[in-house]
């Protein structure tokens, strides 16, 4: 067996990962995409993977690659299918909904009175987002209608495309903390609560990371939300979780590249090493697979 775990670039997620892969004796080689040309009409060396992990930090460059490699037969993990559901907001919302997985009431505008509209029909405070992006990056919490004509005119005068959608999601009164779920396969293996003061709490703003005891509803929601992203057999997923005082457990946001280096010490779990075991599963069924349909 060998694997490819792909990269932009080796943070302490990587190397954990690459250490539970030499201390499992699993052939692999770490590419940096970044030196990589790829040809579309001959796979070259590329079929000699039995599973491509992603864990590219740019989404583009990751679903670009994922692509090319998943049309050369081989296994990658996330797909491309998973990077696209999970890197898009409104595109995890709509799967959520879908399947009727809880979630945040959302509603989507592209234009700045329509915005406005909608900002006004899910009520104050709300919740302004990016449809991409991560770390809890331009997030704004609106208070009232001053604040809503204020942060429109502002992201429809940046005029990127990060600003050219404007997702309004529903502002959960969580109790200064929201949970964070690690998911392998539809299994969800162990978790962290992220506590704060402010109403922000990702780790990389700042949130103190404890141990979550995985209950029987956690791990149900958890797993139909990666059911929702990733089929039936999953993914290697961090699902968001906010609690509701009036709806209970909602499902925020998932994602597809998680980073775990702050949550082996709180959880007690070997996270890498439950990642790649569920790789070297699912590169063996993979091959086990096409072997029938050769035979």
């Amino acid at each position: 067996m060998r694997i490819a775990l792909l990269h932009s670039r080796i943070r302490i997620e990587e190397r954990l990962l690459i250490d539970a892969l030499t201390s499992r004796n699993i052939d692999h080689d770490v590419i940096d995409l970044r030196e990589q040309t790829f040809d579309i009409h001959e796979p070259g060396r590329w079929t000699d993977y039995d599973a491509a992990i992603d864990r590219c930090i740019s989404q583009t460059h990751a679903l670009a690659a994922t692509r090319v490699i998943e049309r050369f037969g081989v296994p990658t993990i996330n797909p491309a299918s998973v990077i696209e559901a999970c890197g898009d907001k409104l595109t995890t919302s709509l799967l959520l909904a879908r399947d009727g997985v809880p979630t945040p009431r959302v509603r989507v505008a592209l234009d700045e009175a329509a915005a406005l509209a909608a900002i006004e029909h899910i009520g104050y405070p709300c919740v302004l987002k990016p449809t991409t992006g991560s770390w809890g990056r331009l997030l704004a919490r609106i208070n009232d209608r001053d604040a809503a004509e204020a942060i429109i005119e502002h992201k429809s005068t940046l005029g990127s495309v990060a600003h050219s959608v404007f997702y309004v999601q529903e502002y959960v009164d969580k109790p200064q903390r929201d949970l964070r779920v690690f998911v392998v396969g539809t299994q969800a293996i162990c978790g962290i609560s992220r506590q704060s003061d402010h109403w922000i709490t990702n780790t990389a703003r700042g949130g103190r990371a404890g141990a979550l005891t995985i209950t029987r509803d956690i791990a149900d929601i958890s797993a139909r939300a990666a059911r929702s992203v990733a089929g039936e057999s999953g993914g290697l997923l961090a699902i968001d979780l906010l609690e509701c005082p009036r709806r209970g457990l909602l499902v925020s946001e998932i994602n597809h590249t998680m980073e775990f280096r702050n949550s082996i010490e709180p959880t007690g779990v070997d996270i890498p090493g439950r990642m790649i075991d569920w790789v070297i599963e699912r590169a063996r069924a993979g091959a086990e697979a096409a072997a029938g349909v050769s035979a």
